[in-house]
């Protein structure tokens, strides 16, 4: 199926749905809940961790650092679980080709993540990412951005981010 990409060209449409066999395992739902903890765990620490590291070397040096052994640790496991399925040159036939821009975001994340630790501490800081992934997220489902699933409007959805952003300046006040 083809639509309308995020610059009007037609592109293959992405599916982020289920597979009809992920969808009749028990607990397939859970069992993002529980990656999506440990996500948020992980890239809390790792955000204490690099603001540390760049006290003592450098943001850029910290970044380059963090994108070199995040892509060795993956290289390793790549060959250890998909290597026979999944070969390295499939990445040049990936379409739209600004999905490959994932990497260039990841440098980014990973300066900022350091800059708003430094600046805010690292609860304030994570409080404000989150929101902000929270709303980005619901825009790119609202609009049906990047070959995501287009989702209708809801105000139940809009009174969430608000009482996100309203937990930032409960989070700010102090008694």
């Amino acid at each position: 199926m083809y639509k309308k990409g995020l610059f009007g060209k037609p592109k293959k449409e992405i599916s982020f749905e289920k597979s009809s066999k992920q969808k009749n395992k028990g607990g397939y739902e859970m069992i993002g809940f529980l990656i999506a903890l440990i996500s948020g765990a992980l890239m809390s620490v790792q955000g204490v961790f690099n603001t540390g590291v760049t006290k003592q070397s450098g943001v850029w040096v910290t970044n380059s650092f963090v994108q070199l052994t995040g892509f060795l640790v993956c290289m390793v496991i790549w060959f250890f679980t998909e290597r026979k399925e999944h070969n390295l040159l499939k990445i040049i036939k990936v379409e739209p080709k600004y999905l490959l821009l994932g990497g260039v975001i990841g440098a980014m994340i990973t300066w900022t993540v350091i800059m708003a630790m430094q600046k805010l501490g690292p609860a304030k800081a994570v409080l404000v990412i989150v929101i902000a992934q929270i709303f980005v997220a619901y825009l790119i489902e609202l609009f049906g951005l990047f070959g995501a699933e287009k989702t209708p409007f809801y105000w139940t959805k809009l009174l969430g981010v608000l009482v996100a952003v309203s937990g930032i300046a409960l989070f700010q006040w102090k008694s």
